[in-house]
């Protein structure tokens, strides 16, 4: 597995580059991966910069020439788009292993949870928590085939922090009209794994042109949705099993929400206490 996919060691490393060779790294991540398949002076081009810029971008990644980048690209591609069958297939059979599957699930978890907060932006997630806490719009959030499970427990958590926290719906008719309504006042969450859904890049771009703030969690190797995207964080996703862990975007999501009530202070604490009456009152619990 990949220590780091491409498309998010290129943003990473950004700080570190020159002028120029930021220019070949957005050209590259407004385009990717298609744009890593041109040629060096095709790339140069499009980014107004020389051809040498572009060698010494990529040697700065770590790579030998354009060719050894390419030919990292497509592994990388590969991982990108596994499914949990082909990670599965591609797992190398395993001896006998006197480890307990607690002992072996708690390893593989600990280490993914670590390495994802070791490699999370302190910046981004300070941003995530301010957009969010800031909005004097609504909060929106929507999610894939599985990571929808992920933006329901964040909705479930900031709808009780603050007001106009909701989950995008799934419905059409009711998903344009709330598309339309969009505007530089609301952000949008978005959740994004690998097998990227375009009805989420959709709604990603929908909230760009009405110039709303876009938040996007995803994995290692970046969902589509990152060049549009004012924040975005990034989890590991080795699992014990061959689908990708969720674990590690729950922890984000609990330090997302902590880092919300300390921003909100007393004005979520009282929106707590208003709700505990109100579900007192009408007998929920």
């Amino acid at each position: 597995m990949a220590e780091a996919g491409i498309a998010e060691s290129i943003r990473r490393g950004m700080g570190d580059c020159s002028p120029a060779e930021r220019k070949v790294a957005r050209v590259l991540l407004a385009a990717y991966p298609s744009a890593g398949f041109e040629t060096v002076a095709r790339l140069a081009e499009r980014a107004g910069v020389s051809g040498p810029t572009v060698l010494r971008f990529v040697q700065r990644l770590g790579y030998r020439g354009f060719p050894d980048f390419q030919d990292a690209l497509r592994r990388d591609l590969d991982e990108r788009s596994a499914s949990p069958l082909r990670i599965y297939e591609a797992r190398t059979p395993a001896g006998p292993d006197s480890a307990s599957l607690r002992d072996r699930a708690a390893a593989i978890s600990m280490a993914t949870l670590e390495r994802t907060f070791a490699e999370v932006s302190t910046h981004e997630l300070d941003r995530c928590v301010e957009l969010i806490s800031d909005a004097s719009g609504s909060v929106l959030i929507a999610g894939g085939r599985y990571s929808s499970l992920l933006g329901r427990s964040l909705a479930l958590h900031l709808e009780q922090l603050r007001p106009r926290v909701r989950m995008i719906p799934d419905e059409p008719s009711a998903r344009a009209a709330l598309a339309e309504d969009l505007s530089r006042r609301d952000v949008v969450v978005l959740f994004d794994y690998r097998r990227y859904e375009e009805h989420t890049q959709r709604l990603a771009r929908a909230a760009r042109q009405r110039h709303a703030s876009v938040v996007l969690f995803t994995d290692i190797w970046l969902s589509p949705i990152s060049s549009d995207a004012d924040v975005v964080l990034t989890s590991a996703t080795t699992a014990p099993s061959p689908f990708d862990a969720m674990t590690p975007v729950l922890a984000l999501i609990e330090a997302v929400v902590a880092g919300c009530l300390e921003r909100l202070g007393d004005a979520a604490v009282e929106r707590m206490a208003r709700a505990d009456r109100s579900a007192s009152d009408l007998g929920l619990y």
